[in-house]
């Protein structure tokens, strides 16, 4: 009995010290990014192997663009888009996962998500598409060291340069380049508003495709971008 519990104890030490260091090493790549840029990413990466297996060539879309390079009016768009409340919250909308929770229990299924944009970032750089409540619980971590370490500022930067924009297309600069032909910098109300809408299924739009839904989503976003703080 003394030796079972003693291979417990040491088991479960082991165990904490390899979260530990999990933990550590996400959060010094964190810090690192403070200053330095990231040169791919955890889902970057992921495509980019799904991509080969059809084209051992495939290439990924994407430049790093600075924060001030980028079009005020994506900036505008993706947070009227997809975290309202980005400027005021420290990574989590806990009205918006309320009001998620409170629709997936009617409909007996996930039908609606309250991710942030900090919470999009955590998953984007480090995290696997699988859902489970581990990976969940991961990302909340994440999110809490993004949001002490980076500033609001630093944290859209990131998103913005490494959000996927279509087929391998990741980044506000490549996403322009695809879809319109012209730089970040360059990018209109209508077309930031576009770019918004198809963050949550990028894939399905290639340049030009505009449905009937896309279009209702672009009119809402265009609505919603005068109120958009920005950081």
């Amino acid at each position: 009995m003394l030796r079972a519990w003693k291979v417990f104890c040491y088991s479960l030490g082991a165990l904490v010290l390899i979260v530990a260091a999990v933990q550590c090493w996400f959060f010094a790549h964190v810090l690192w990014w403070r200053v330095y840029q990231p040169e791919t990413t955890a889902f970057m990466e992921a495509r980019i192997e799904r991509l080969r297996e059809k084209d051992a060539k495939a290439k990924l879309a994407h430049q790093w663009i600075p924060y001030e390079r980028v079009s005020a009016q994506l900036k505008r768009a993706v947070v009227a888009a997809e975290d309202a409340k980005f400027v005021d919250h420290e990574g989590f909308d806990w009205e918006a996962i309320s009001k998620a929770m409170e629709k997936n229990e009617k409909k007996g299924k996930v039908v609606s998500g309250a991710s942030t944009i900090s919470q999009q970032l955590a998953k984007n750089l480090f995290l696997s598409g699988e859902r489970s409540w581990l990976r969940k619980g991961q990302e909340a971590v994440i999110t809490w060291m993004l949001e002490s370490t980076l500033s609001k500022r630093r944290i859209l930067e990131l998103y913005l340069n490494f959000a996927e924009w279509g087929e391998g297309v990741f980044g506000a600069q490549a996403a322009a380049r695809y879809h319109f032909g012209i730089d970040a910098a360059s990018l209109s109300a209508p077309q930031a508003a576009f770019l918004a809408a198809i963050l949550p299924s990028p894939r399905r739009y290639a340049p030009g495709r505009i449905t009937s839904y896309i279009a209702g989503r672009i009119e809402t976003i265009l609505s919603r971008m005068p109120a958009a703080q920005i950081p």
